[in-house]
């Protein structure tokens, strides 16, 4: 449960909001593969060792609802779904390279 205190502390540190937008589990990860190209449900599957079917769901749509990965629908037989860096995604580019830095 969230206090007041952490609330009021949160709006003030736009850092702690941006680290929240890739927290959680594969994330990171996701964003990672989407920043070298498109990327699909089940490549990401392959990739992230030790992932899910559920948790990967989650993740991509949770980086989807913040704006950061945006779903395309592939029409194409057999139909399928892509998702890449949005806008706000690509705004974090830069920070994120920061923080691959740091490691």
């Amino acid at each position: 449960m969230t206090t007041k205190k952490e609330d009021a502390h949160s709006q003030h540190c736009p850092a702690e909001g941006v680290l929240k937008l890739l927290s959680g589990k594969w994330k990171p990860q996701i964003f990672r593969l989407a920043v070298d190209g498109p990327v699909r449900f089940s490549g990401l599957l392959r990739e992230i060792e030790g992932s899910n079917k559920q948790s990967i769901a989650v993740a991509l749509k949770e980086l989807e609802a913040e704006g950061l990965l945006e779903k395309i629908v592939i029409r194409l037989k057999p139909l399928h779904i892509e998702y890449v860096l949005a806008e706000r995604g690509k705004a974090m580019l830069s920070v994120f390279n920061l923080m691959e830095q740091l490691k």
